[in-house]
């Protein structure tokens, strides 16, 4: 079904019945740090995500008695520092004055009794467009490409987990081959070798990864009268991992995140806060408004996280 600009009596009928969508709309990963009401605040859209150092290689030492006295040669460590963006999200509402003067014309099948599925079209389509930046802003802290801005026509862009990964070289090219132990384990090799801390780290996957995960690490059950396994997390070398099934996913991607790094960047607009309703004004008979918000992903270090790429997907 197409939405409509401008909500109109005939674009958008009442009907009555309990209301649902088959898009994906559950944000797990937003959820886990924080949400779209819980992170961090910044007053500048380029924000650190982390200032890094680096120790010398390790050889065996050398110095002799005659050396100590003498003293070595001096070395300083320097420090470096990764960044990432708040991007604007913004929508409109737009609704005639007719449109919300029919709330009891209701459309489709109606029964004795029958009420509007929709109390308040204002209410109810403000509820979904803040759904729909959820859903958005999980999308990006996942998928999202970096892009900073230079001038007010070009858009910032944040940075998602599977390109932080990439950016730390903290992935596995699979080469269109099936899901297996042994890709896990080397993932999680290098992730180790890379410095990664697995904090909290968490599985996410599309459902077809999600069956391969539990068709290859789960056992069945003892129980004669039940069938089947659903592994919801992995204990391995490094750590033990939650599996989260993900419908936002690339479905040839593996991505192992983080999430105790990880937290939400917010920038708010002073005196309306962030992700915020607003009227405004109309020339007709109409009556408007957006939703406006600027949010990016603190990742933490890029080494935290890793994916796997390539996977078959049937």
């Amino acid at each position: 079904m197409a939405n409509e600009a401008t909500g109109t009596l005939w674009g958008l009928p009442n009907y009555t019945g309990e209301l649902f969508t088959a898009d994906a709309v559950a944000t797990p990963f937003l959820s886990m740090i924080g949400g779209l009401t819980g992170g961090q605040m910044t007053e500048n859209f380029e924000f650190a995500t982390d200032s890094e150092y680096a120790h010398e290689a390790l050889v065996q030492e050398t110095i002799t008695e005659t050396e100590s006295v003498a003293g070595v040669a001096p070395v300083n460590y320097t420090r470096d520092q990764s960044n990432n963006v708040t991007q604007i999200f913004q929508e409109a509402v737009l609704l005639t004055y007719v449109k919300q003067s029919n709330q009891g014309r209701l459309s489709g099948i109606n029964t004795a009794g029958a009420t509007n599925g929709v109390p308040t079209e204002k209410d109810w389509q403000i509820a979904k467009h803040i759904e729909s930046i959820a859903r958005k802003v999980e999308w990006h802290f996942l998928q999202g490409t970096y892009a900073l801005a230079g001038n007010s026509g070009q858009p910032n862009q944040t940075r998602g987990l599977i390109a932080a990964a990439a950016l730390a070289s903290n992935t596995v090219a699979a080469g269109t081959t099936d899901l297996s132990k042994e890709l896990m384990d080397e993932l999680l090799l290098k992730m180790f070798e890379a410095g990664s801390m697995f904090k909290n780290p968490v599985i996410f996957c599309g459902g077809f990864q999600k069956q391969a995960l539990s068709n290859i690490y789960g056992y069945a059950p003892e129980d004669r009268n039940v069938g089947g396994v659903n592994v919801k997390q992995l204990e391995t070398d490094f750590a033990n991992l939650g599996i989260m099934a993900h419908r936002m996913m690339p479905a040839g991607t593996l991505l192992i995140a983080d999430v105790g790094v990880c937290a939400p960047v917010f920038q708010p607009v002073p005196g309306k806060g962030n992700f915020f309703y607003e009227d405004k004004p109309q020339a007709g008979a109409a009556e408007g408004g957006m939703l406006f918000g600027q949010i990016g992903l603190n990742y933490g270090p890029a080494f935290a996280h890793g994916t796997i790429t390539g996977l078959t997907t049937a």
